[in-house]
């Protein structure tokens, strides 16, 4: 960077550091960010055989959604990227059009803070979608389900059932009280605690 002023090698670097790690921590989060959660997506009208094996993990829809309600903050690792590179791109098409510098800095450091915001925006609102996607385990009241592994007289066991377009296997007691086999077909008729269903068997 020879000849160059010492305000374009601060552009130059913040642009460069900034955009890398920008592009980077984007990749990271979509390669490893939990996009998808596993579920498998069956038609409603499928029935569901019971040596079916689905290793699903099971959401009550009462967990914490403090990720998808907390807005994006300005020193979060995203907000200071995009702040950097944008800032340091701005910067550099200031100084190229003759601009003092102290304009340059001012119009970087503005072009920086609105990334940040629009940044912030777009991650809030991917949360929101992402958060309304969780299985909400009252929708399963009044489905039928099929029993996976036996439910003991006062015990629990398992059950599948399609919610929300997904298959899902829930601990589940009877009732009734009474033992309900593997392969039966049961309703579910409320929720006992957690993720454990009340069903019954069919008539």
């Amino acid at each position: 960077m020879a000849g160059l002023s010492w305000i374009e090698i601060i552009y130059w670097a913040a642009t460069i550091i900034g955009g890398t790690l920008f592009i980077l921590r984007l990749i990271m989060m979509f390669i490893g960010g939990g996009l998808s959660d596993g579920d498998v997506d069956i038609p409603h009208d499928v029935d569901i055989p019971h040596d079916i094996h689905i290793d699903g993990d099971i959401t009550d829809g009462s967990g914490d959604h403090a990720a998808a309600d907390t807005s994006f903050k300005l020193l979060s690792i995203q907000g200071l990227t995009s702040f950097f590179m944008m800032f340091g791109l701005v910067g550099l098409a200031l100084l190229k059009s003759n601009f003092p510098v102290v304009a340059t800095v001012i119009g970087g450091m503005a072009a920086g803070l609105a990334t940040v915001a629009i940044t912030g925006l777009i991650f809030t609102q991917m949360r929101r979608l992402q958060s309304e996607g969780t299985i909400n385990i009252q929708n399963t009241v009044g489905t039928q389900a099929s029993v996976y592994l036996t439910i003991p007289r006062n015990g629990t066991g398992q059950v599948q059932v399609i919610v929300q377009g997904s298959l899902k296997i829930f601990d589940a007691i009877s009732k009734n009280e009474k033992v309900i086999a593997t392969g039966e077909k049961v309703q579910v008729v409320g929720v006992a605690s957690g993720n454990t269903l009340i069903v019954d068997k069919l008539k």
